[in-house]
């Protein structure tokens, strides 16, 4: 008895991700499609972030902002793939209990941080159409910064505060994670103490970030609405609120599959369903945003075919 009780009581020093459950012949066309997800997430953001650096046109708030989801999405994607895809084919699929809290921190960092951008892209929208006149004004190269800095700075309390309580947790003896990554549901689920705190805190951290933000979203959105129905044409509404089309696409797709996964205290007790959910906000969505913008958006089109056109040498 003692003996056990001893067992239970030693400090975890790594834990196993299970990942995805599938037979060996799905396991290779898996990895085959995680990795071209992950090599579109890193040539699109990559490329939007070089496209904005190098055409003057777009050295605007609105690309200054995109330019930093840019990055947001490059970071948190890469933050969890390459684990990822290395565990495919490993058979321990180990990750330490340092690496496992540093995973989670910067997960947590930049999909926190980029809920706050979101926000703050909607800010920029609200300025440029309903108050043109003071937007040089308000959206300043000064403005900018500070709106930017403060989104990491907000995002970096909501990590501090969840690593802190979910890395404050005792592991006894289980220590495989059912998740391709080091989450909050996963690790809660496998401690040995009490963890209604720790829910209440997910949740509430959670909930706070999307009522803020969404409010935020929400209201300059519905001063956009007002503003651009009183323009008397068509084609002044339609190309007014098309400069929004892929904000607003990008907001529902993201706070759609948080909400899901996070703003629910039900969720935890679902791992194949959080994988699934997982899966979307940590590699579809990062990949989507590139396509999104640059396929809905004239100017950053004409900027790419400008610039691949550069690039090509013509004979």
């Amino acid at each position: 008895m003692k003996l056990e009780q001893s067992r239970n009581d030693t400090e975890l020093t790594e834990f196993i991700l299970l990942g995805f459950w599938v037979s060996p012949k799905a396991r290779v066309p898996l990895f085959l499609m995680f990795l071209l997800i992950y090599l579109i997430i890193v040539l699109g953001n990559i490329s939007m972030l070089i496209v904005i650096k190098i055409d003057s046109r777009l050295h605007t708030p609105m690309y200054f902002f995109l330019q930093n989801l840019s990055y947001l999405d490059l970071c948190y994607s890469t933050v969890i793939a390459p684990k990822t895809l290395a565990t495919f084919f490993s058979k321990e699929k180990k990750i330490s209990y340092n690496e496992c809290a540093t995973q989670f921190f910067f997960f947590a960092l930049f999909v926190g941080t980029e809920g706050f951008l979101l926000a703050v892209m909607a800010y920029d929208r609200f300025s440029a159409i309903c108050s043109p006149f003071l937007y040089t004004i308000r959206m300043s190269q000064p403005a900018c910064i500070r709106l930017v800095a403060g989104s990491y700075v907000c995002g970096c309390i909501n990590s501090m505060i969840q690593t802190g309580f979910t890395f404050s947790l005792r592991f006894c003896g289980e220590n495989r994670l059912d998740h391709f990554f080091c989450d909050v549901p996963a690790l809660i689920k496998i401690s040995c103490v009490d963890t209604f705190v720790n829910e209440i805190v997910l949740f509430i951290l959670s909930a706070l970030i999307i009522i803020s933000t969404t409010t935020v979203i929400l209201i300059s959105y519905g001063y956009i609405l007002s503003t651009v129905l009183k323009i008397p044409s068509t084609h002044g509404r339609s190309k007014t609120f098309s400069t929004c089309s892929s904000h607003i696409t990008v907001v529902s797709l993201f706070y759609g599959t948080v909400f899901f996964m996070y703003a629910q205290p039900g969720s935890i007790s679902s791992p194949e369903k959080s994988k699934i959910v997982a899966v979307f906000y940590t590699l579809i969505i990062p990949m989507l945003n590139p396509l999104i913008y640059s396929l809905r958006n004239t100017e950053v089109k004409t900027a790419l075919r400008k610039t691949l056109l550069r690039k090509i040498p013509w004979h």
